[in-house]
């Protein structure tokens, strides 16, 4: 089996290049993603274009197209990779974008709402003077916090960004 061209390009040590896609994917692992979703987000991540094919990523990663669909779909939910057609091809890429980590932390805004929504429901169910209520509103009171942080960071690493690397 050969590598893809963006394990082996000019300047790549193709067993350099599997060693960073295992060991950051097992950080991924070891903080809650699953494995092979970990795996094929790392080697989209460690490829110049930021893009791949499923063949490619199932040949650099030694699995099978399912494997790799299974994983492409848990990643796109999670807002941290895009489908895109080839021009003139039903063949799909796959493609990490540089904002991925900003995306995937700015969906996870509608979660805490809901979040939000529920645990104030709770405050008003169980009554707010119980233990249980108390304790569920400084749950709610904790989220509110993280939502509030979160909005104020993303603000803050746009600004950051843009003064980094000259975009928006």
């Amino acid at each position: 089996m050969t590598e893809p061209a963006e394990a082996t390009g000019p300047g790549r040590d193709p067993e350099a290049v599997s060693k960073f896609v295992e060991g950051f994917a097992a950080q991924l692992v070891e903080a809650g993603m699953q494995r092979m979703p970990a795996r094929v987000f790392a080697a989209l991540l460690a490829s110049d274009s930021g893009s791949l094919t499923s063949a490619e990523l199932g040949t650099q990663l030694k699995v099978s197209p399912a494997a790799v669909s299974g994983a492409v779909r848990y990643l796109a939910q999670q807002h941290m990779v895009s489908r895109e057609r080839e021009p003139g091809s039903r063949r799909e890429r796959y493609r990490v974008h540089s904002d991925q980590w900003y995306e995937a932390l700015t969906s996870r805004e509608a979660v805490l709402k809901r979040w939000e929504a529920a645990l104030g429901e709770g405050v008003r169910s169980l009554g707010a003077e119980t233990p249980a209520g108390r304790r569920m509103a400084e749950t709610l009171a904790f989220f509110e916090f993280v939502d509030g942080e979160i909005a104020a960071m993303m603000e803050r690493w746009r600004v950051h960004r843009e003064q980094t690397y000259g975009r928006d």
